[in-house]
């Protein structure tokens, strides 16, 4: 019966947009039966195969850049982290960045958080490749419970990559976990200050699943970012973000909400107010569709909390039920998946204006698309206290005109949804 529903619902081409999200999924309940299933539990959620590529090139600086001296240097930090339990924090990342930066090692962040340390080598290598002439560098991105290591080296113009990934054991040791090697097939220092280069190795795995080699992308900023920016970002936007919500891919303002779906917004909101979880969960069967009555006074403050409207507006874009006091309530369910491989937001200026709103200046960065801006939006917020403030406007710059945000996936028309729920 499911799927009948799932043929039905695919030729009426009402998932046209999710194709690739489906894949994706299906690819992952795939793999398990290719690879193997085991009870046990990994070390690490961050697990990644060693693969070693058909050619490691070798670097001459490699025995000075040792993973040895590495966890020498930050071992104090680590030491400190697992005491305190903030072991793959913000704080404890930005230690090990500047320690290593001290020790003249060009640093910085996975999730570029955190200013490049020693950028102006970065910078050279760069020059170095544009004017291609003969050089090597290397960069160690700290993640939350190791490190990657980029050993770069250029001539002619062309680049080669080894990376390695180290992770923490129980001793405070850095272990090889995956060394993988290839030429660089897109390498490119942006106008916003990235360096993101792209290449592909050979993977036993990924070569059943897709029969070619396994692109690997990486992106990491070398400019500094004004810290003010990073702070409006990290607590303004980074919580909300592009998935599964449309805060940011659409425009709006307070006088008139256009196409912001709020149910969507409670679902990303209610963590942010309740510090947990949203407890309305879809079925776990797939061929159901659950529907629930939330209580008007738990609705509305949940999305009253980060909106200045009315609660008439409120009901006019939902599904209110009067009779209840109630609002309708559909979780998303597997027709609704996105692509999970999508862009991050980024403020990069901020003006903070006299009726006490701040305007942000926020690029879309696409790491597996080699782009430091997808699309670029402003987004005005009115921050109330310390801890509490309202989403006030939204527009979208670039690219001007329609924009097509493939990624993103609408939540089941009521139409929809009862075509492939039946009405259940």
């Amino acid at each position: 019966m499911l799927l009948e529903k799932t043929n039905r619902f695919w030729k009426a081409g009402l998932i046209e947009k999710n194709k690739k999200a489906l894949l994706f999924v299906m690819i992952i309940l795939i793999l398990p039966i290719m690879t193997g299933c085991s009870d046990e539990t990994p070390e690490v959620s961050d697990i990644e195969i060693t693969q070693q590529d058909r050619e490691v090139y070798s670097f001459d600086n490699n025995d000075s850049v040792s993973t040895e001296c590495i966890a020498e240097i930050l071992s104090d930090i680590y030491e400190e982290a697992v005491d305190t339990n903030t072991l793959g924090s913000l704080d404890m990342m930005r230690c090990m960045v500047a320690r290593l930066g001290e020790n003249g090692y060009v640093a910085v962040d996975s999730g570029n958080q955190i200013d490049m340390v020693q950028a102006e080598q970065a910078l050279d290598f760069c020059k170095a490749v544009d004017e291609k002439e003969m050089d090597e560098l290397t960069i160690i991105v700290v993640m939350e419970m190791g490190i990657r290591k980029f050993d770069l080296k250029t001539e002619g113009g062309n680049v080669n990559i080894v990376r390695g990934y180290y992770q923490y054991d129980q001793n405070g040791s850095l272990q090889n976990r995956s060394t993988v090697s290839y030429p660089a097939d897109f390498w490119q220092y942006t106008e916003e200050g990235y360096l993101i280069f792209e290449g592909s190795y050979f993977s036993d795995e990924s070569y059943i699943l897709t029969l070619s080699d396994t692109p690997e992308h990486t992106m990491l900023r070398i400019l500094p970012l004004d810290e003010k920016c990073r702070e409006y970002n990290r607590k303004y936007i980074l919580p909300v973000g592009y998935e599964q919500n449309n805060l940011f891919l659409c425009n709006w303002s307070e006088d008139d909400f256009g196409d912001l779906d709020f149910y969507d917004l409670f679902d990303r909101f209610y963590p942010m107010t309740h510090s947990q979880p949203v407890p309305y969960m879809a079925d776990e069967n797939l061929g159901v569709g659950a529907v629930y009555q939330i209580q008007e006074e738990l609705f509305e403050n949940v999305i009253g909390a980060y909106f200045n409207m009315d609660r008439e507006t409120l009901r006019s874009k939902t599904t209110y039920l009067s009779e209840l006091a109630a609002y309708e309530y559909r979780p998303r369910g597997f027709y609704e998946v996105e692509y999970p491989d999508i862009a991050y937001p980024e403020v990069v200026s901020y003006t903070e204006n006299e009726d006490g709103t701040v305007t942000l200046y926020i690029n879309a960065v696409y790491p597996n698309g080699n782009m430091s801006k997808e699309f670029a939006h402003i987004t005005v917020i009115r921050p109330l206290s310390e801890e509490s403030f309202q989403y006030v406007s939204n527009e979208i710059t670039l690219p001007e005109g329609d924009h097509d945000i493939w990624w993103h996936s609408n939540r089941l028309t009521e139409e929809e949804w009862k075509e492939v729920y039946g009405g259940t």
